[in-house]
Formats: structure tokens, sequence, C-alpha cells
């Protein structure tokens, strides 16, 4: 790979990012990154969480909840995604 070549660099978010993204508190994020349920990788002291994992999360979530849905659910837009 050149050197310069950044199409194939993964765009790469903080704990922080990912929080927001989600809309949950950065503790939640943080512990949803460092137990492995969203991949990342850890730099130093900090975890970086790269676009793709934090989309095969939210993917995950959306297919675990999607199938098998039961007839009493309120609001049948509503997802949850894994937190284990």
């Amino acid at each position: 790979m050149d050197k310069h070549d950044t199409s194939r660099t993964p765009k790469l978010l903080t704990v922080r990012e990912v929080a927001d993204l989600l809309r949950v508190h950065p503790r939640t994020a943080y512990r949803l990154v460092s137990e492995g349920s969203i991949g990342a990788i850890k730099i130093g002291t900090q975890w970086r969480v790269p676009e793709s994992a934090l989309m095969e999360y939210i993917e995950r979530g959306l297919r675990e909840s999607s199938p098998g849905r039961k007839k009493r659910d309120k609001d049948p837009r509503q997802y949850k995604l894994p937190m284990e």
C-alpha cells in the first residue's frame, strides 16, 4: 500500500464519538468497547473504533431484534442493540 493512499484507511472513531452517534453516555460506549461488544483497537491508552465495527454492531442489533418480534411489542420501530 502506498504511504499516501488514504482511500483504504478505515475511519477511526473515538469512544466519545461512538457515544454521540449511539446517543448513549460515554461510559456506556466505553463499556461496550472495552468488553468487546463493539470491535475496537487500543492505541496506547486510548480506544479507537473503526466505523465499520460500529456499523456491524448496529446491524447486529437490528438483526437480533427483528425476527421473532412478539405481537405485544408496542412500537414495531423500536430496536434493541446488543449490550453484552
